[in-house]
């Protein structure tokens, strides 16, 4: 169902989706996202880079169908397009995790170019997709670092939650570590607020907050706490596979679309999308 209003091709924009608070909601953003672009029409891959393998599951592909998995891009010598596994997404590839990846921490250690590796094994891939996202164990650790490396951005999702900005700072710190020593390229494209209530005063301070911190790289598009949203992953689904009607569906293909506003590959919305 690709979108009339997707403007021409442009460079492939690699994307980490990196926070290293956990349950902030970065793999669902991760799939969720993906499959939206690929509604508008983009070629996006998703790179599972958490040991966990949650994206892998959540959009239904079997890890043993691969001949490699980013464990084998990251420590051993596998080329990525051996990796990447077709979603039941049109549009939409993955390279999958396996629980091998946490070891990958240890080993990278005594590996030449450790915080390059995953940079110079989807090098190949960069001219097949308009989109990767890459999503990130929820630490600061080699795998991460290797994501940020590899990326030309940030998204970072944030739970609108008591602590969400004592996290952010330590993320910023480290985004610019990067910057200075590793990817100068390297910049936070975005925020996106998660699981968002806005009955609970709580979500609604902190979401104010944040947007007073960091102003305009905050995005209009807000996910909101949604069942639909939560049960999708059971069903080895994106929300957009599994009800694309409930609030979490509409609010990630908001998100999409803002997204490719934001680097110009979409006109800017109408006075009636607004309205919407």
């Amino acid at each position: 169902m690709p979108d009339p209003a997707v403007a021409g091709a442009s460079p492939t924009r690699i994307i980490a989706i990196a926070n290293q608070k956990g349950g902030v909601g970065k793999t669902t953003t991760t799939i969720n996202l993906a499959t939206a672009l690929a509604a508008c029409g983009q070629r996006v891959l998703v790179v599972d880079l958490d040991p966990q393998g949650n994206a892998t599951t959540g959009l239904g592909v079997d890890r043993r169908t691969a001949q490699a998995d980013t464990y084998g891009l990251v420590v051993g010598d596998a080329a990525a397009a051996e990796a990447v596994l077709a979603t039941a997404v049109p549009g939409l590839d993955i390279v999958t995790a396996s629980a091998d990846l946490a070891a990958a921490e240890i080993e990278l250690i005594e590996l030449p170019r450790r915080e390059f590796r995953l940079r110079e094994r989807l090098a190949p891939l960069r001219s097949n997709y308009d989109y990767v996202l890459i999503d990130c164990p929820p630490t600061l650790g080699l795998l991460t670092l290797n994501a940020m490396v590899a990326a030309d951005a940030l998204l970072v999702p944030v739970q609108c939650e008591f602590f969400a900005l004592e996290g952010l700072s330590w993320l910023v710190r480290t985004v610019e570590r990067v910057r200075r020593g590793l990817n100068p390229e390297l910049e936070i494209q975005g925020l996106v607020l998660t699981m968002h209530d806005r009955r609970n005063n709580l979500c609604v301070s902190v979401e104010a907050e944040v947007r007073e911190h960091f102003g305009d790289r905050v995005y209009e598009a807000v996910i909101p706490r949604n069942i639909r949203v939560s049960e999708a992953p059971s069903w080895g689904k994106p929300v957009l596979l599994y009800d694309l009607k409930c609030p979490g569906s509409q609010a990630y293909l908001r998100l999409a679309r803002e997204m490719l506003r934001r680097e110009r590959r979409l006109p800017a919305p109408s006075s009636a999308e607004v309205a919407a």
